[in-house]
C-alpha cells in the first residue's frame, strides 16, 4: 500500500462542471494546511510551477500572492497566484495566472477524515485566456490528470512532514 490512497478523478461539481480530484492523505488536516500555508513549497506540489520568486509575507491571506514561474527553462513565464479567499485549515481559493497562456480558478478543500487522516479536494477550471477556446470536457481531462499528480505531491509532502513531526514528538508544531 502506498502512503496515500489513490485519487478519484471522476467526480463533477454540479454547478460548474469542474472536475474534482480527491485524495485521502495519511496526515491530519493541520499538516496539509501547513504545506498550503508555506508559499515557498508551492513549486514543489503544483505541477507546472518551476520556481518561486517571491512569497508575500501575508500568504495565504486574501489578496496575497506567490510570484512564480511556469514552464521549462528556457521557456519560462513569470506571473503570480493570488488568494481569492482562505479559511485556515479548511479551504483555499486561488487565481493562478500564467499569461499569455491564461488564468484559472483553483479551489482546494481539506476535511478531517478518520484518525490522523484527511481528504483533499481540488477543483480547477480556466477563467481567462486561450484555454477557454478548448471545450470544457477536453480541458477538464487535462486538468484532472495534472491535479491527480498535484495532489499526490501535496500528500507526500504533508505525510512526510507529519511523520517527521511525530517521530520528533512535535505534532503541535504543524
Amino acid at each position: 500500500m502506498t502512503n496515500a490512497m489513490e485519487s478519484k478523478a471522476g467526480e463533477q461539481t454540479p454547478d460548474t462542471g469542474q472536475g474534482v480530484v480527491t485524495r485521502t492523505v495519511n496526515a491530519p488536516a493541520e499538516a496539509v494546511w501547513g504545506v498550503l500555508a508555506d508559499g515557498w513549497m508551492y513549486g514543489m506540489w503544483v505541477v507546472g510551477a518551476s520556481r518561486i520568486r517571491e512569497v508575500e509575507p501575508s500568504w495565504p491571506q486574501q489578496g496575497s500572492r506567490i510570484h512564480h514561474s511556469v514552464g521549462l527553462w528556457p521557456l519560462l513565464i513569470d506571473d503570480h497566484t493570488e488568494v481569492l479567499s482562505a479559511t485556515a485549515g479548511r479551504e483555499l481559493l486561488l487565481k493562478a495566472r500564467g499569461w499569455p497562456a491564461g488564468e484559472a480558478q483553483v479551489r482546494l478543500t481539506i476535511e478531517p477524515a478518520r484518525s490522523q487522516h484527511s481528504t483533499i479536494r481540488i477543483a480547477e477550471d480556466v477563467t481567462a485566456g486561450p484555454g477557454l477556446l478548448v471545450p470544457r470536457p477536453a480541458r477538464q481531462q487535462v486538468i484532472k490528470a495534472r491535479n491527480i499528480e498535484t495532489l499526490r505531491r501535496l500528500a507526500f509532502i504533508a505525510e512526510g512532514r507529519y511523520r517527521e513531526s511525530v517521530n520528533a514528538g512535535r505534532t503541535s508544531e504543524l
